[in-house]
């Protein structure tokens, strides 16, 4: 406990604790879109492809400088998700929210990705963020009361992502426990959270950077209804992507 203690104490001398959750998920929604912005548009013009530099067999392109900043995103909504989990009064309706937007999104990410209203070979990322809550619950339940039922719950979930092939994949779910799991070991949640995607390492650590300046206050997003329309951006501006590429 002392140990924990320290830690914590030394934690917030090192990093200035300036952002508020609201801040942390408005800085990963930009950088989500700046991501879609790339994928789905600089890719197909000649400016977003011309290499701009090189370092060593990397071609630099604007395309390129978009999907890096994109991948800042992601940590960001997984350490969210762990305090959502956390804090949250209802957590079964904080994880039928994300079931809801995951099912409402499917049809904005399919025409996005393949022009078709079905598609199996992946889903959103909604999908991998729920599954991600359903395992750090488990794992929470395991941990508590050693039931065998939770860990075998726990496994299923990691089943069903294998099988699911949501964004990320089951390494997406698994990072996701990772990150709920060290969350009071800063250090090591950093440096084991970017090993696990090693191509997206330098952008997680920018990520984790971010994530510890985190100062534990929800910020403006309060109510309701600002919450759930940063829920709807996802799916909406994926629609809008859609109607450009036509």
């Amino acid at each position: 406990m002392e140990d924990r203690l320290i830690s914590r104490s030394e934690s917030r001398r090192a990093y200035p604790h300036i952002l508020s959750g609201s801040v942390l998920k408005t800085i990963a929604l930009l950088c989500m879109i700046v991501d879609h912005i790339a994928l789905f548009v600089l890719s197909q013009t000649d400016v977003g492809m011309h290499p701009l530099f090189t370092v060593g067999s990397v071609s630099v392109s604007i395309y390129w400088i978009g999907r890096k900043i994109g991948r800042l995103a992601f940590p960001i909504y997984v350490f969210l998700l762990s305090e959502g989990y956390t804090h949250s009064r209802n957590r079964l309706r904080y994880a039928l929210s994300l079931l809801i937007f995951a099912f409402i999104s499917e049809i904005p990410w399919n025409l996005c990705h393949n022009g078709t209203v079905f598609l199996l070979s992946s889903q959103n990322v909604f999908f991998t963020l729920f599954l991600g809550l359903l395992a750090i619950t488990f794992s929470e339940r395991f941990r508590a009361q050693r039931r065998a039922q939770d860990l075998i719950l726990l496994a299923f979930v990691f089943v069903v992502s294998y099988f699911l092939k949501a964004d990320y994949g089951i390494r997406g779910v698994g990072f996701v426990l990772l990150v709920h799991l060290l969350r009071e070991r800063k250090v090591e949640q950093a440096l084991i959270g970017s090993s696990v995607y090693v191509n997206n390492a330098p952008a997680f650590m920018v990520s984790f950077l971010l994530i510890h300046m985190y100062n534990g206050e929800r910020g403006f997003i309060r109510s309701n209804v600002l919450k759930y329309a940063f829920y709807a951006v996802y799916p909406l501006h994926l629609l809008i992507f859609w109607f450009y590429r036509r």
